[in-house]
């Protein structure tokens, strides 16, 4: 990727409070940084110039590629469909285990990038008839403005707008976010004990993040990356089932094994049975529970809650192998199968 010569000009932040001795307090996720002047934010691409909050990575993703919209994961929205994938530097957490440090942990200037303005983006989708739009790899809040002027021209498209996220976002921009949104794959971590010690965060915010998504009627589904030795304690675990269930049973729900990464190179990797384990938990309480980053056909595969057979099948690669689906219903009994089908 080379790095192309930026002329652009700073892009004003939407979402901050200017305050005394041109400091500034970003208002965009419950971290409300304050800010001194000719510094960043936690998330490192928003920085305050003379007492004015901008997002420096503002049409400059570091990472974009086509992949299929089930390895984000989501399994119930329009299966089988390729989604043009997007990112730019930067996020509001630390985690210790990131797989996207390089980038996560990153200022701008540190990794190539392209200059590529929202109506580009959009652009290549609909010049390549691509019908999703997915911001993900990093953590879509942090480049919220770059995105929702994204979303705005993909909608206009009736092209579908998804983000892959860790859920730490202030309400107000999530509402407006959520004009714009289509479906969503939000992580919830642990316990709040391990957002503290290994993200740097806090899990409240998550969870309603998870309830305002619901509530408004986004495709919503949830993943879990389990960690052997922090949050593999089945309590935890079921605290994150329930959670999920009193919303919706039909809500789908991710368990993903953990590989060493980052600054957890130590750390074993999780063990597949741990993995089926929490699946076995899960299928108590919900209709559609997956396994994730291990070799289990079955718990990639969609099952009809009422008939119980694979209405959905996809191989180790993310590919849709078998679609029973017709219509958004099960074609042995009937059944509607909850999830986004059509691009209606």
């Amino acid at each position: 990727m080379v790095k192309k010569k930026d002329k652009s000009k700073l892009h004003e932040a939407l979402y901050y409070k200017q305050l005394k001795d041109k400091k500034v307090q970003c208002q965009l996720c419950p971290h409300s940084c304050v800010i001194d002047n000719e510094a960043f934010g936690k998330c490192r691409v928003r920085k305050n110039v003379n007492g004015k909050l901008y997002l420096v990575a503002y049409g400059k993703p570091c990472s974009v590629s086509t992949d299929p919209i089930e390895k984000k994961p989501l399994f119930h929205f329009m299966p089988g469909q390729d989604a043009l994938s997007i990112a730019t530097v930067g996020c509001n957490f630390s985690c210790l285990h990131c797989q996207n440090w390089s980038i996560s942990q990153a200022k701008v200037e540190e990794v190539p990038y392209m200059v590529l303005p929202p109506y580009a983006v959009v652009a290549g989708a609909v010049k390549e008839d691509i019908k999703i739009i997915s911001y993900t790899y990093t953590e879509p809040t942090i480049f919220f403005e770059y995105m929702i002027d994204i979303a705005k021209l993909a909608r206009k498209e009736k092209i579908k707008n998804t983000i892959v996220s860790n859920g730490f976002i202030n309400p107000k921009p999530l509402n407006e976010l959520c004009s714009y949104l289509d479906g969503a794959n939000i992580d919830v971590k642990g316990n709040e004990d391990f957002y503290k010690n290994v993200c740097g965060s806090h899990l409240e915010p998550v969870l309603e993040t998870i309830k305002t998504l619901h509530k408004a009627g986004i495709w919503l589904e949830v993943t879990n990356l389990i960690i052997p030795g922090y949050n593999d304690n089945e309590k935890d675990i079921i605290k994150i089932i329930k959670f999920i269930s009193n919303l919706s049973k039909d809500i789908p729900l991710h368990f993903s094994a953990f590989y060493p990464a980052y600054k957890m190179q130590g750390t074993p990797s999780t063990p597949a049975e741990t993995i089926k384990k929490a699946r076995t938990l899960a299928m108590k309480h919900l209709n559609y529970v997956y396994t994730g980053n291990i070799l289990d056909e079955e718990g990639n595969t969609t099952f009809c809650p009422k008939c119980k057979k694979a209405v959905i099948k996809r191989n180790a690669f993310f590919a849709v192998t078998e679609n029973n689906l017709e219509d958004g219903k099960c074609r042995f009994c009937g059944e509607k199968i909850a999830g986004v089908f059509t691009l209606k």
